[in-house]
């Protein structure tokens, strides 16, 4: 079993920065990539960033440039840097871990992105 646990979110005006970090615990021996994704209100969750073990790195089209994902191999902990943030990035920002064949979701944190 794999545990994740998320911090960050919050609220933040048009422009401003956040940063999310992603602690994971349990078995990740076979470990194989941690990401971000994120879900609005109505809409389906949709990829943000990934990040693989040998830190090969994905990115929805709509924040690169923006948001930058990183991880901590120490601390099992993978981070998302947001910056000039607008609010149609307003979401539940949903952690995640791939462990071999299996993946699993954090509870999600909520960013909101005033105007």
């Amino acid at each position: 079993q794999v545990q994740l646990v998320e911090s960050g979110g919050g609220l933040v005006q048009a422009g401003g920065s956040l940063r999310l970090s992603c602690a994971a615990s349990g078995s990740l021996f076979r470990l194989q990539s941690m990401g971000w994704y994120r879900q609005a209100p109505g809409k389906q969750r949709v990829l943000v960033a990934t990040i693989t073990t040998s830190d090969s790195t994905n990115y929805a089209d709509s924040v690169k440039g923006r948001f930058t994902i990183s991880r901590d191999n120490a601390k099992n902990t993978v981070y998302l840097q947001m910056n000039s943030l607008q609010p149609e990035d307003s979401a539940v920002y949903i952690c995640n871990a791939q462990v071999q064949f299996r993946v699993y979701w954090a509870r999600g944190t909520q960013v909101t992105v005033s105007s």
